[in-house]
């Protein structure tokens, strides 16, 4: 598991996510934990290395 801090694309707040390394692609949807927006997040792991990671909003 690894930690990830990145801006929301909705409320520009400094948030942290859990990423699962163990799984070297990956697409899903996650809320905000400051203003509860969905948020699609994209990661790619190379190893245990996070080599892109991506969060996007989802218009509502």
């Amino acid at each position: 598991m690894v930690v990830h801090y990145f801006t929301c694309p909705h409320c520009w707040e400094t948030i942290s996510m859990v990423l699962d390394n163990s799984i070297s692609e990956q697409v899903y949807i996650e809320d905000c934990e400051i203003c509860c927006n969905p948020i699609e997040v994209s990661v790619k792991f190379s190893g245990s290395e996070l080599v892109d990671f991506q969060a996007s909003s989802i218009e509502q």
